[in-house]
């Protein structure tokens, strides 16, 4: 249960409870030893917070705003401005594990114990990660204490909900059992919509003595969701409504994830240990969509009664394997204290896609009325009728194979050379190859390329309770795909740095607990990709850069008062000129970067306390986005937003809890993303959610 959270205090790797298996790449350092900043948002902020998607978690994290989802397929997310590889759902890590690669649909956040979002560059240890920094889902593994919950929900739109966890612990308690899954079925606020997802995560550990712990993690998803493309703007005719859903219900599109992960810790020493892993993962994206069309076959931008549409069939699968293993260790040279992380990483990753697309031609300006409605597949604006046409027969877009491999050398240095001031230095070498068979030319491509990352870092300990640090790190990311000439891609590069001030302020204050921070950051970024002209095959833009100041402060009082607040601001733009060749457009230095704000803000706080005796919590939040770029090379810009939700929760009996929030209080108009004016994802208009949990 939620009543009290002092758990809302926990803001780095060391203060975040680990169960048998330590996270990789990322050492045992104190949370004012780290010269970055690592946010850890907490189960307990999730639930206030009415989370269950990785999206929904994203939004307490100001550096991180929401980009172009692919309609609601995947999850998509820029950190201090910049996203990775337009091909695919942006890359984040399960327990250092590759997860956003491959097509396993939006993320489900139950059995998820620490969304981590690791800022700044990364790439020096973890590898390929979205150039802005790194998110990491830390998973609820066997604790060997046996306990659990289960949980039904309701809400707004006929969302219904059941999750449960059960921890089992056997025999001596050396072993255990986590039985984590879920179930959940929900129209929405648009139109004819519906989505069915269940999730199994089942996870095992045994403790081998004292020193040796192996664990294996299984991981199921199973969703069925139409693609959702959002509604359509236009300067005359402003935005077709937010309940206006431009595919058809019965057109839906099945995502499944298969994954397994192993992991062996065996600890030499006090200070010396060696972390194992291997994982494998099969995802798969099948089925069909109807997208709204872009400008010269669209009649909406000339009547605004009428939306013309296309039609796809995707069947994606793709195939992940990983092997790593890692040593860290503490030594002395010469009266230096020497923190020390290095290993060896693999991976290869099979990406097979199949794609028919049916696309009319340009309409020349007519309106709706003079157009065949089953040729454009028209959909009337202020009387939407489903069902209506035939499923067309569809032309072969894309047949293509492509198997992206790399071996990774990573080691990293943290050194004390005083109490008070000390150093990081390490780098990461890196070897790739790319083979790309697009069978539907007969053309195969091949290439390596080999790249070292360095990293460098200071942290300058003030005082016990306040910490100064600069870092510095180069990256790239392996990108996947080829241009429209068949060519694969050049690996994006980014450069980056931070200054930086931490404190804690449990060492500064009484009555209160948790850390604060404020960053002055600056990322620059090389070989962007952009879609080409058949919305299919991107090209490179070229160069971008942000810079930016974040404030964020994790605090819990004595009168059981817990406070998260993210704030950032991100100058984002392109330092060069280009063509955005699926709008036609050039965009020129200084052009922002799409979904990225100047500003945000997100703020939640929640109050524990008893009321007849009975435990209870009243808490809130805010989320405020500023205004945005909605499209490259246009002046097409998404309002700024401010959204409010309320929660509480009360335990009439113990061990039952029962809890109410209500999201978007006010009923606020508001758009999270877009891709371009005619793909852009509306919010949700206010609602409701009501649970009920049992706790054994």
């Amino acid at each position: 249960m939620a009543v009290s959270h002092p758990a809302y205090a926990q803001t780095s790797e060391d203060e975040i409870v680990t169960t048998g298996i330590r996270q990789a790449y990322q050492g045992e350092f104190e949370t004012l030893e780290v010269p970055q900043i690592n946010q850890a948002i907490t189960s307990e902020l999730l639930e206030d917070a009415g989370a269950f998607t990785l999206d929904a978690a994203l939004d307490l994290s100001a550096s991180v705003a929401r980009q172009n989802n692919f309609g609601g397929l995947w999850n998509s997310f820029s950190i201090r401005g910049f996203s990775g590889d337009i091909n695919l759902p942006s890359g984040f890590l399960v327990n250092g594990f590759n997860a956003g690669r491959g097509f396993a649909g939006p993320r489900d956040i139950v059995g998820i114990e620490t969304v981590e979002v690791l800022k700044g560059p990364r790439s020096a240890l973890y590898g390929r990660g979205e150039p802005g920094g790194t998110i990491n889902l830390v998973t609820k593994r066997p604790t060997l204490e046996n306990g659990g919950y289960v949980q039904a929900s309701y809400g707004s739109w006929n969302e219904f909900r059941v999750e449960g966890d059960s921890d089992i612990v056997f025999g001596d308690g050396s072993a255990g059992l986590r039985l984590i899954g879920f179930f959940e079925d929900a129209e929405s606020f648009r139109d004819e919509k519906e989505t069915q997802k269940y999730g199994f995560y089942p996870s095992l550990r045994l403790d081998l003595g004292e020193a040796s712990t192996i664990s294996y993690e299984l991981e199921y998803t199973k969703q069925e969701l139409p693609q959702d493309r959002g509604v359509i703007y236009s300067e005359e005719f402003g935005y077709s409504p937010r309940e206006l859903f431009v595919g058809e219900p019965d057109a839906l599109i099945d995502t499944e994830v298969l994954g397994h992960r192993v992991e062996f810790q065996h600890d030499f020493s006090d200070d010396w240990s060696v972390l194992l892993g291997a994982g494998y993962r099969e995802t798969s994206l099948f089925g069909d969509a109807y997208e709204t069309n872009f400008g010269s076959r669209q009649p909406y931008f000339v009547d605004g009664e009428t939306i013309s549409r296309f039609f796809r069939f995707r069947d994606y699968e793709t195939d992940y394997f990983v092997l790593r293993g890692e040593v860290t260790g503490e030594f002395n040279t010469g009266g230096l204290k020497h923190r020390l992380i290095a290993g060896v990483d693999y991976d290869s990753f099979d990406n097979d896609q199949v794609a028919n697309r049916f696309r009319q031609g340009s309409i020349g300006g007519a309106a709706s009325s003079s157009l065949d409605a089953e040729t454009y597949l028209l959909v009337d604006v202020d009387n939407p009728q489903y069902g209506l046409y035939d499923r067309p027969d569809a032309a072969l877009q894309i047949d293509r194979f492509e198997n992206l491999s790399g071996i990774g050398l990573y080691f990293q240095d943290q050194i004390d050379l005083t109490d008070k001031f000390q150093i990081r230095f390490g780098g990461r070498y890196d070897s790739f190859d790319q083979e790309l068979d697009n069978r539907s030319s007969n053309v195969i491509e091949e290439s390596s390329n080999d790249y070292f990352s360095p990293q460098f870092g200071a942290v300058y300990r003030a005082t016990d309770a306040v910490s100064v640090y600069a870092s510095y790190g180069e990256g790239i990311r392996q990108l996947s795909g080829n241009d429209p000439d068949g060519n694969a891609f050049d690996p994006n590069k980014t450069k980056s740095a931070e200054f930086g001030v931490k404190a804690d302020l449990g060492g500064l204050f009484q009555n209160v607990e948790g850390t604060a921070s404020a960053t002055l950051f600056k990322v620059e970024q090389s070989n962007i990709l952009v879609f080409g002209g058949n919305f299919t095959d991107p090209i490179p833009a070229g160069e971008a850069e942000s810079k930016g100041l974040e404030l964020d402060a994790n605090l819990i009082f004595e009168n059981d008062i817990s406070l998260w607040l993210s704030y950032a601001y991100t100058d984002g733009e392109y330092t060069n000129q280009g063509v955005d060749t699926s709008t036609f457009t050039e965009f020129e230095p200084g052009s922002p970067l799409v979904n990225s704000p100047d500003h945000q803000l997100s703020l939640q706080m929640s109050k524990g306390f008893e009321f007849a005796e009975i435990p209870a919590e009243l808490g809130g939040g805010i989320l405020y986005v500023g205004a945005r770029s909605g499209e490259l090379g246009t002046d097409y810009t998404l309002p700024d937003y401010l959204t409010v939700r309320l929660f509480g929760e009360v335990e009439p009996i113990e061990n039952i809890a029962l809890r109410l929030s209500v999201d978007n209080l006010f009923d606020e108009t508001y758009y999270t993303d877009s891709f371009a004016s005619v793909w852009t994802q509306p919010g949700a208009p206010r609602s409701f959610r009501v649970s009920a949990r049992y706790s054994f």
